[in-house]
């Protein structure tokens, strides 16, 4: 009898634990602001939190194969830090973009994540409507593919993939210079991202 009660009693702690954890990803997606200064770049990290709660294993896996992200990383921000899935892929993409380590974009959001992303990527060195805006901006396309999940795009993007409709799915289309939006990595089809070798910089360390 008293194994019986104190099975129950592990139960009803792991579903109660686990429904906290549904109530604050539910209640931290209501109150999540990224302000990264484009509202459809908003738009798709509200859609990538929503993914990355669902599916954690693969948006992890995504972060570490295509982003150059170490998993000790991801995971430490998922769990122990509780970052939205939309700030850690943001935080990694704009590494790339700089090539520097995703640790140091995440300690950089860390300490001034009240001010949003539009002022924390203008002073990494991404400014609005830059090359390098536009870069981060088309790396969702490959990664909403990798996910096989559909993605609406806004005007610059279709421009970038004019074969692609609007509310695509996971079928590849291509950029106007050619490359696949399957290409891996920070944009350059190299698929290592910001920790390749040969580069001299971006590594990160556990």
């Amino acid at each position: 009898m008293r194994r019986i009660r104190l099975m129950s009693s592990l139960t009803l702690a792991a579903a109660l634990a686990a429904g906290a954890g549904s109530v604050s990803a539910q209640t931290l997606s209501l109150n999540w602001n990224p302000r990264s200064g484009d509202v459809w770049v908003d738009t798709q990290l509200a859609d990538i939190n929503r993914y990355g709660y669902s599916y954690r294993d693969p948006f992890i896996d995504e972060m570490v194969r295509y982003h150059g992200a170490p998993r000790d990383l991801v995971t430490d921000l998922l769990v122990n830090r509780r970052w939205a899935p939309g700030d850690v892929y943001y935080a990694c993409t704009i590494a790339q973009i700089i090539n520097r380590p995703c640790r140091y974009v995440a300690d950089e959001w860390q300490a001034n994540r009240g001010q949003g992303w539009g002022v924390v990527a203008k002073r990494l060195g991404i400014k609005p409507g830059s090359a390098e805006f536009h870069r981060l901006k088309r790396g969702f396309v490959p990664t909403y593919d990798r996910w096989s999940r559909p993605i609406s795009l806004d005007d610059d993007l279709r421009r970038a993939y004019p074969n692609r409709g609007k509310g695509h799915g996971n079928k590849p289309g291509k950029m106007h210079n050619g490359a696949s939006n399957h290409d891996r990595g920070n944009g350059h089809g190299n698929g290592k991202g910001n920790s390749g070798k040969g580069n001299g910089k971006g590594r990160d360390h556990h």
